[in-house]
């Protein structure tokens, strides 16, 4: 197996010849699904929910290929789409439990609970419910940050939000997530 190179795929998905332009997207996914998969699992919990949207993320990157302008990368194009994707699930959540957008997503901490492919402890368990009383944006950026160890230039990149905001953001969503914690 050859390794992944950006560039290379790209050219490869304009190629024009659709047995290639199919291989180099089995690259794209094979490359990029475990890394957005844990993306959208931090922003919806269940992990079956999280496979589903995964899963709509690369149908809906495969369809819209050829509209791909590069003018940013490939991976900042597919967390784009998994994010919509995941809000777009949430709100369909919250419309479904009757829960306003400005309430806490505490649903989810009781799916969470009962998701049989939750492993983590009483104190990972607790962190989750304090990431879920951040507001969404905050929720986003603190996952990229403190989870998947983004820079701020690549949150940046994706979200389409200055350094500066993101940079506020993550600190204030810190300060809610240890104020949660100390509470007890």
């Amino acid at each position: 197996m050859k390794l992944y190179n950006e560039d290379d795929t790209l050219k490869e998905l304009r190629s024009g010849d659709s047995v290639i332009q199919k291989k180099a997207f089995e690259q794209v996914v094979a490359y990029y699904s475990e890394k957005i998969y844990w993306h959208i699992r931090k922003m919806v919990l269940s992990h079956d929910d999280a496979n589903d949207l995964l899963q709509n993320t690369f149908i809906k990157a495969w369809m819209n290929i050829d509209f791909f302008r590069g003018d940013a990368k490939l991976s900042t194009w597919l967390y784009k789409i998994a994010i919509n994707e995941s809000i777009t699930f949430l709100n369909k959540q919250r419309s479904y439990n009757q829960i306003s957008m400005d309430d806490d997503d505490v649903f989810l901490a009781d799916k969470l609970e009962t998701d049989s492919y939750f492993d983590g402890d009483e104190a990972q368990l607790k962190l989750q419910k304090a990431i879920l009383t951040l507001p969404e944006k905050q929720r986003i950026v603190f996952n990229m940050r403190y989870f998947e160890e983004l820079t701020y230039d690549e949150i940046s990149e994706i979200m389409g939000t200055s350094v500066g905001a993101l940079k506020a953001s993550y600190h204030h969503a810190a300060k809610k997530i240890e104020d949660f914690l100390n509470r007890d």
